[in-house]
């Protein structure tokens, strides 16, 4: 019996538990969970980052990532997204953002797990600030 497809966001305002959000996969049907695992950077340019803050259109933010987890589901055939991304201040060795994919064969989890973090980084309503020894600086664009 073929597996229902599935996507999963995961509030990440506070913290964010990469393993939590992987057990909300579905994994009937699956041979592979591929993982992605964002993290803050101590350094950037060879610059001490103190922590980066992430503002989110709060309403919109999970609309959003539920929507490529969809898109993520048909174009490559995958059974199931987990995905969370944090908000407020996150500092160095933190995770940002977890993506988990769970599919029949790895190579389409591969490739689905690659292009949600792409997109997501491109289309989030997300906007982030780096907090650095030498100043603050808000990083164009989204995500």
């Amino acid at each position: 019996m073929k597996a229902k497809k599935r996507v999963i966001v995961v509030p990440a305002p506070d913290s964010l538990d990469s393993n939590a959000v992987r057990n909300e996969l579905s994994l009937d049907g699956c041979g592979s969970v591929v993982s992605f695992l964002g993290i803050t950077r101590g350094y950037e340019d060879g610059v001490a980052v103190e922590k980066l803050e992430f503002d989110a259109w709060e309403e919109k933010l999970p609309e959003v990532l539920e929507r490529l987890g969809e898109d993520a589901i048909e174009k490559f055939g995958v059974y199931s997204v987990a995905i969370a991304h944090r908000t407020g201040s996150v500092g160095p060795s933190e995770p940002i953002v977890a993506i988990h994919v769970a599919s029949p064969h790895r190579k389409e989890g591969f490739e689905a797990c690659s292009w949600l973090i792409d997109e997501l980084k491109s289309q989030a309503p997300l906007w982030k600030k780096e907090v650095r020894a030498d100043g603050t600086v808000w990083k164009e664009g989204l995500g």
